[in-house]
C-alpha cells in the first residue's frame, strides 16, 4: 500500500496513546485500517502501555547477571510504580532477562536514543557528511542519507531498540510494553553498567627477543 500519512498516524496516536512509531507500524501491519490498527495495538499491549507511560516509577529492582566464566557482569536498574509489582515474579523475570540482554550486546551504551548526548550526535553527523561516497550528491540527498545512517547508528547503541535475544521478532521496548500490559504498571529501564574482565587495563606485552638480547649483553 502507499505510505502511511502523518495525519493517520496522529489519529491513531490520539485514539490509543501509543507511540508514533508503534502507531505507524500498526497501520502498516493492518493496511492503513484505523480500527484494525487500534485492535492490533491492544493485542500487543502497546495501547495500554502508552497510557501508563507518564506515571512515576519510583520502585523496582536492581538486577544482576554474571555470564558463564565470570568474565562479563551486568547491573541494571528497572523501575515500576509499586513495591507490589517489584515483588512479582514476572517483573523479576523481566529484570533478569534485560540483564542477560545487556551482557549479550557489547555495543549497547545507552538505554534509549534520548539519552545520547547531543555533542555525540553532531559529531557523528559531521563524520557522515564528510564521507567520500556522498561528496558528489546534492545537499538535500546527502542530508537524507546521513539522517538515515545516523538513526541506524544511534539505534544500534540503544538497549530498548535491540531485538530481544529470546524472541527476535520483538525489541526490548516491545517486551517492556507487553509486561506493562500484563502487570498494569508503568515500567522503565533507568540505567545499567556492563563489566568486562580486564577492560581498560593496558596489558604488559613482553618482547622475548629483546629480553634475551638484554640478558646476553650482561654476560
Amino acid at each position: 500500500m502507499s505510505e502511511i500519512s502523518a495525519q493517520l498516524v496522529k489519529e491513531l496516536r490520539d485514539k490509543t496513546s501509543a507511540g508514533m512509531m508503534d502507531c505507524k507500524k500498526a497501520l502498516k501491519e493492518t493496511g492503513g485500517d484505523l480500527e484494525k490498527a487500534a485492535d492490533w495495538l491492544r493485542q500487543k499491549g502497546i495501547s495500554s502501555a502508552g497510557k501508563k507511560a507518564g506515571r512515576t516509577t519510583s520502585e523496582g529492582l536492581v538486577g544482576s547477571y554474571i555470564h558463564t566464566g565470570s568474565r562479563i557482569g551486568v547491573l541494571v536498574e528497572v523501575n515500576c510504580q509499586t513495591d507490589f509489582v517489584a515483588r512479582n515474579q514476572e517483573f523479576k523475570n523481566l529484570v533478569q532477562n534485560i540483564a542477560m540482554q545487556i551482557a549479550a550486546c557489547p555495543n549497547v551504551e545507552y538505554v534509549k536514543v534520548d539519552d545520547i548526548p547531543g555533542e555525540f550526535v553532531e559529531k557523528e553527523k559531521d563524520i557522515e557528511m564528510g564521507r567520500e561516497d556522498l561528496a558528489k550528491k546534492p545537499q538535500e540527498i546527502r542530508e537524507k542519507i546521513v539522517q538515515g545512517r545516523i538513526e541506524k547508528r544511534l539505534s544500534e547503541l540503544c538497549l530498548v531498540n535491540q531485538p530481544y535475544i529470546k524472541d527476535q521478532t520483538i525489541t526490548i521496548e516491545e517486551l517492556i510494553k507487553q509486561t506493562i500490559a500484563q502487570l498494569g504498571e508503568n515500567i522503565q529501564i533507568r540505567r545499567f553498567v556492563r563489566f568486562v574482565l580486564g577492560e581498560g587495563i593496558e596489558k604488559e606485552e613482553n618482547n622475548f627477543a629483546e629480553e634475551v638480547a638484554a640478558q646476553m649483553g650482561k654476560v
